[in-house]
């Protein structure tokens, strides 16, 4: 594709650059009613590729089902792109237009976040709904599968809005990490000549410790996170703080250790492996002589890691009873008391003994992008980049452990990169029932959803302030799981939620100790 690099309009001077974008879009609108040849051409995909500087935009299309299928029939960039005519199909052309010409001639197509615009909730702004529905008028042909007429029986019947690049994102661009069959071969590779470890560890009194899992090669490090009383939640002048993050309560919490690092694929899929049954589908019992044994999660459907990575990144896509399941297994196989952490103790693990909103200097309305003034300026980036893997500095992804600082307890990645599972249920009033000195808390008794904590690659810096919550929603994390049950195992809609694990200082046997 030849590209133009902005820096070669440098000689433009800025106080132009606003006239030739106003004259520009006054152009397009002239030329848009000027006749339908004008119309006609400005919409092909031979003009729609030389003006884009997407850099795989192309390549990807023609490797789709949209140019590459049985029937022959080419499905053009405009009739995805653009709304069918008589429906703001003109007053859209001349909005992405002047859009794609800006990008084109003032702005360096190497920095744009490509990763980000692919994601549904940026895709659903330049792909139209009523577009697929035109081309695709019959949503239950005979050659549909049984899958497939479940989740368009679910797309017709649901009451929450649903777009069809739900399910469909990739069929436009092709994506080889977007499977829609079981990956049965995944986590079943295991390096070679690597030390096994034949025990878990010995832990002589509280302080750090790395764990072994007996069997693997794979071990963790654990960190002795104090007692302690602390104030949790955030008081009512916060900046952009959220109302279920009060009001602030005291909390006395017991010793324990934490995982200094979110569960990584390569700990996960030691699980998977042990526990897993590759042919099994959902629904279906695995029978064992081991009565005790466990029985974990069934093969994915696609590529978990979504083609980033796996090995030291954090495990995502599992579902909150996969989470919790792991860590009864890893009880199970180490002898120690490991869980999810509560609620409390990860909002005190976080804060490492600090009150402000972030466990260092800086004021969350410096670090927001949200703002027309920051659309221009950009937010301060300072102190905050260097901790926390977040929406500005992740390419929309998930990065390892040492990309970013430790906490005061020797922490890394509370704050972002993924959001991580609490064992608690969510209520959004927890925190106005409970006394003024609460201990050693666990939540609402019963819910529909659990907590999640520390925000992720996605999110603005509001969102990975030590006190802010947030909260799994299952029935929309599984829109695009075509099984029947929904799976128990992995989430087909959220790939930026993982976890990490606690182990209970009293769990020890007096030995042990």
């Amino acid at each position: 594709m030849n590209l133009r690099n902005y820096r070669s309009l440098s000689i433009i001077p800025r106080r132009k650059k606003f006239w030739f974008i106003l004259i520009g879009f006054a152009t397009a609108l002239i030329l848009l009613k000027s006749g339908g040849a004008v119309v006609s051409y400005t919409s092909s995909d031979k003009y729609c590729i030389s003006c884009h500087v997407h850099p795989q935009a192309d390549q990807s299309w023609r490797l789709s089902t949209h140019f590459n299928n049985k029937s022959g029939n080419i499905i053009h960039c405009s009739d995805c792109h653009l709304p069918p005519e008589g429906h703001g199909y003109l007053l859209a052309k001349a909005k992405h237009g002047i859009k794609d010409a800006y990008g084109y001639y003032f702005k360096d197509s190497a920095s744009i976040n490509w990763q980000e615009k692919r994601m549904l909730e940026n895709a659903k702004g330049f792909v139209y709904e009523k577009s697929c529905l035109e081309c695709h008028q019959n949503l239950f042909p005979v050659t549909l599968s049984v899958n497939g007429g479940n989740a368009h029986l679910f797309y017709t019947t649901s009451k929450e809005p649903l777009n069809c690049i739900n399910c469909h994102l990739n069929v436009g661009h092709y994506d080889r990490n977007a499977i829609h069959a079981h990956d049965t071969s995944f986590g079943v590779s295991i390096a070679a000549n690597q030390t096994i470890f034949t025990e878990p560890a010995k832990v002589e009194g509280f302080g750090n410790f790395k764990e072994m899992i007996p069997g693997t090669a794979v071990s963790f490090e654990m960190v002795a996170v104090p007692g302690g009383t602390f104030s949790m939640g955030s008081p009512d002048n916060e900046p952009l703080r959220k109302p279920d993050e009060g009001p602030v309560r005291k909390v006395t919490l017991s010793r324990f250790w934490m995982a200094r690092n979110e569960v990584t694929w390569d700990e996960y899929l030691a699980f998977f492996r042990a526990t897993g049954s590759q042919g099994r589908t959902e629904g279906q019992v695995v029978s064992r002589k081991n009565t005790d044994a466990i029985t974990g999660a069934t093969p994915p459907w696609g590529a978990p890691d979504q083609g980033w990575g796996k090995g030291a990144r954090p495990a995502i896509t599992m579902s909150w009873h996969a989470a919790n399941v792991y860590c009864q297994w890893l009880s199970k196989v180490t002898g120690k008391k490991y869980r999810l952490p509560t609620e409390a103790e990860w909002e005190y693990a976080c804060r490492g003994g600090t009150t402000t909103p972030y466990f260092f200097k800086g004021n969350p309305k410096d670090f927001t992008s949200l703002g027309l003034l920051k659309k221009f300026f950009g937010p301060d980036t300072t102190n905050i980049s260097s901790r926390v893997v977040y929406k500005l500095n992740s390419f929309s992804r998930t990065r390892e452990p040492m990309s970013v600082m430790e906490n005061p307890f020797g922490l890394r990645n509370m704050a972002g990169n993924v959001a991580e599972f609490c064992f608690d249920f969510y209520s959004s009033d927890i925190y106005k029932t409970d006394s003024a000195t609460v201990i050693n808390p666990t939540g609402p008794s019963g819910g529909a959803e659990h907590v999640i904590r520390g925000g992720s690659f996605k999110s603005d810096a509001k969102d990975v302030r030590s006190a802010a919550r947030d909260f799994t929603k299952n029935k929309s994390w599984l829109v695009t799981d075509p099984q029947m049950p929904k799976s128990i195992w992995w989430y087909s809609d959220c790939i930026d939620v993982g976890f990490r694990v606690v182990c209970e200082a009293d769990s020890l046997t007096e030995k042990q100790k």
